[in-house]
């Protein structure tokens, strides 16, 4: 897809979904001032539509301009792995066995922390959760932290400001506490192969500064909300959450989890384990929750549609990725991925022949530190927001607030980068 006009037509259509992105909150509004129309309202005012959306507009455009089967070309040729990759994981991280172990165990983690067992257990949500996205990926790290710290952060009667904060460390930590490893940040997994980089130059290169960055965003952030917070309720889903789960069950889902997670690039097998595990959890549903399919499906939709709009945004990103000095480009790769999936953008610097050793680290330090300031700005955003936003008011997540919230946390990342 060479053509100018459908070049200039794309990136049109990708700044209109970057504005959409910034108004869902308004669309949501109007849906109560207009209840005639509050079904199309609420469903332009879900952020996770928005991309998904935008993207089969961007499809039809090219049916209309270079023909119906260019266009179906194009989306064909594009590699839709990653979105189903977090639509199972989500699932997965996500359900009873596996979510009350984690929990289980920062429960056990808080109670020894010589501080309230909450602000422990928010500080664990915030800091631990996201260092372990290096093991188990950052999408599942970020389900977890996110239905974790909902009912204990993430509620009405918190302060808004105070929520975007929280919602704005969890983000960047996210982003930055994936890099202990190559595999688990999709930034770093971008370069990874190419650039030859595996698990131990990256805990020495990025990891130690990221956990310092980490155990700095969630301190300063627990002690924000440290007169906010409230004991994480024993259950996570009323009496039925009482019964025990069986050692062996849990086993399968953890089980069935890290498959997943090794086979990340391989949809074949991991969708088939997939499979296993929805029947697993029919066979055994006296110990399961409701799965949260919708969530995960809206998630895989919002990123598989910034697969097929970010495709065609090449033409422009390059040229700016490959022309700026390592100082520069570590500036730039911060900026540009507010507005870019950071790992669309490690990847068309993977594409520069001869790029330094220098600008290689600045580029993917800029683009992992920026990861917590949009939505769009790391893969897993969009499964925080679908998790989490039923705690803020209308039940969205303002593009505004995220950003403000995450400029904070963002600094420190940014600072621990490039002066450690």
């Amino acid at each position: 897809m060479t053509d100018t006009p459908i070049q200039w037509i794309a990136a049109a259509i990708f700044a209109v979904a970057l504005l959409h992105t910034f108004a869902a909150k308004q669309f949501e509004r109007l849906s109560h001032r207009h209840p005639a129309h509050a079904g199309l309202f609420h469903l332009l005012g879900e952020v996770e539509v928005v991309f998904g959306f935008w993207a089969i507009v961007l499809v039809l455009a090219m049916a209309f301009v270079s023909g119906g089967t260019q266009a179906l070309d194009y989306a064909e040729s594009r590699n839709y792995t990653e979105p189903l990759f977090v639509f199972v994981v989500m699932v997965i991280a996500a359900s009873r066995p596996v979510l009350r172990t984690v929990m289980a165990s920062v429960d056990t983690l808080a109670r020894v922390l010589p501080v309230p067992t909450p602000l422990a257990t928010a500080w664990l949500g915030l800091a631990a959760v996201p260092l372990f996205g290096s093991l188990i990926t950052e999408p599942a790290a970020m389900t977890i932290a996110a239905l974790m710290l909902a009912p204990q952060i993430f509620r009405p009667e918190v302060p808004e400001r105070v929520k975007y904060l929280a919602l704005g460390v969890l983000f960047v930590n996210v982003s930055i506490g994936g890099t202990l490893t190559s595999y688990a940040a999709p930034p770093v997994l971008m370069v990874a192969t190419t650039w030859q980089w595996d698990s131990a130059f990256m805990f020495a290169t990025f990891g130690w500064k990221a956990a310092l960055a980490v155990l700095v965003n969630a301190s300063v952030a627990a002690f924000v909300l440290r007169h906010h917070l409230r004991p994480a309720p024993a259950a996570l889903d009323g009496a039925a959450a009482e019964t025990r789960v069986p050692p062996t069950v849990v086993a399968v889902h953890v089980g069935l989890l890290a498959g997943v997670v090794l086979f990340a690039h391989h949809p074949v097998v991991f969708l088939g384990l997939f499979l296993m595990f929805l029947g697993f959890t029919q066979a055994y549903e006296r110990h399961q929750s409701p799965l949260i399919i919708k969530e995960a499906l809206l998630v895989g939709f919002f990123l598989a549609g910034l697969v097929v709009l970010g495709g065609m945004q090449q033409w422009w990103l390059q040229p700016i990725v490959s022309g700026l000095t390592p100082v520069a480009l570590f500036l730039g790769a911060l900026g540009l991925t507010a507005i870019t999936d950071n790992a669309a953008l490690t990847y068309l610097g993977s594409l520069i022949v001869g790029i330094s050793d220098e600008s290689k680290y600045m580029l993917v330090a800029g683009a992992v530190a920026g990861g917590g300031l949009t939505v769009i700005a790391n893969a897993p955003n969009p499964a925080g927001i679908a998790l989490l936003k039923r705690g803020f008011a209308d039940e969205t997540v303002g593009a505004g607030g995220l950003l403000l919230g995450a400029l904070g946390p963002t600094a420190v990342a940014a600072a621990a980068f490039m002066f450690l």
